[in-house]
């Protein structure tokens, strides 16, 4: 029998069929490798159509498997360094820590985050703590799961605040999953309420419904989509929003270790007036 997920991973089967393949607006590259000693490497930056910025990051990664120990070392344009250990299944089957790190040698300024994850048949909690000066802010969430049925509960606890708003963050979610179907919802801060429907309709074709409403607000937002793979080398996207805004992706295998990814979103409502955005992505590994 296998743990519950995270709670920051409940409903992501929808998000991701809503989110995931599509880079309009940008240029991206990407290319990852692994060595013979099994260190990884990830290297990827973007360019942005509009402001023209660039972005880039490197991460490496090195997995000690007899000692349950991983290490993490990222890298970004923006000149934020950080690290990442990891040890899991050491003290305790079913129990993570990890311990993360950011530096900016610019300006100075230090982070860093203890995190922990304990899992089990029926449930999974983690407890992170993030350091600051002023305070550290503790984060918490639990999920239950039983025969397909899943409940979670996440907070944060600003100690840098007063007692009276001492909880800056308490959402609840619950949901079904049951082969290829999952059904998700969820309450944030008792402000914002969302749910998603998630069906894997076969091998090929992957379907998805996301709604969202905001206390004091009329507007509903939702969005559509589905994810079609007509052989093992291509995949199409297409996604659709309340503020008539259509998505489409075409993803293809060039050869082993290329991919290619042409993606658009094309603004419904000012089909005339333009702001439709076009992008393209290549994925290499080796």
């Amino acid at each position: 029998m296998s743990s519950p997920p995270v709670y920051a991973d409940l409903g992501k089967s929808a998000r991701d069929l809503l989110s995931k393949g599509y880079n309009y607006g940008l240029y991206k590259v990407e290319a990852k490798t692994k060595t013979s000693s099994g260190i990884e490497f990830t290297v990827n930056g973007s360019s942005n159509h509009d402001t023209k910025k660039f972005v880039g990051n490197l991460e490496t990664k090195y997995k000690w498997s007899e000692y349950g120990i991983t290490f993490n070392e990222k890298w970004n344009t923006d000149n934020t360094l950080g690290t990442e250990i990891t040890v899991e299944d050491q003290l305790l089957k079913g129990l993570k820590l990890s311990f993360d790190t950011q530096f900016v040698p610019q300006t100075g300024k230090k982070n860093g985050k203890i995190k922990t994850e304990y899992k089990h048949d029926y449930f999974r909690t983690n407890l992170d703590v993030d350091f600051n000066f002023a305070g550290p802010t503790i984060f918490g969430a639990v999920v239950f799961g039983y025969r397909g049925w899943l409940a979670g509960y996440q907070m944060a606890l600003d100690t840098a605040k007063t007692a009276k708003s001492l909880l800056s963050q308490s959402n609840f979610a619950i949901g079904y999953t049951k082969d290829d179907l999952t059904l998700h919802t969820s309450v944030k801060d008792n402000t914002e309420f969302s749910g998603s429907v998630y069906h894997k309709v076969n091998k090929r074709l992957e379907t998805g419904v996301q709604v969202e409403w905001t206390v004091g607000s009329n507007d509903t937002r939702f969005g559509l989509g589905a994810k079609y793979c007509p052989d093992s080398d291509t995949t199409l996207r297409a996604r659709l929003n309340n503020a008539s805004q259509i998505a489409l992706s075409y993803q293809q295998k060039v050869r082993d270790g290329v991919t290619v990814t042409l993606s658009t979103q094309i603004e419904g409502k000012n089909f005339n007036q333009g702001g439709h955005k076009f992008g393209l992505g290549l994925d290499f590994e080796a």
